[in-house]
């Protein structure tokens, strides 16, 4: 599904110009919090697998040794 982008109207927003004062001391966290519950259910509804999103939490890091 293409989106024209030529039609799009951004505005950028302060903290503190916000639509909802309820969300104004609303830290970055809280806010994905809200928003991570409506994300899993379009996926579902999208038909993804919500398991291959899911965010990697087995970090490997290799150190060559010289010589």
């Amino acid at each position: 599904m293409a989106v024209n982008r030529k039609n799009l109207r951004v505005r950028v927003l302060e903290r503190h110009e916000g639509f909802d004062d309820d969300l104004k001391d609303a830290t970055p966290a809280d806010r994905i919090a809200m928003v991570w519950p409506l994300t899993v259910d379009v996926w579902a509804f999208m038909g993804y697998d919500i398991a291959q999103y899911r965010l990697s939490r087995h970090i490997v890091r290799v150190i060559h040794r010289e010589g």
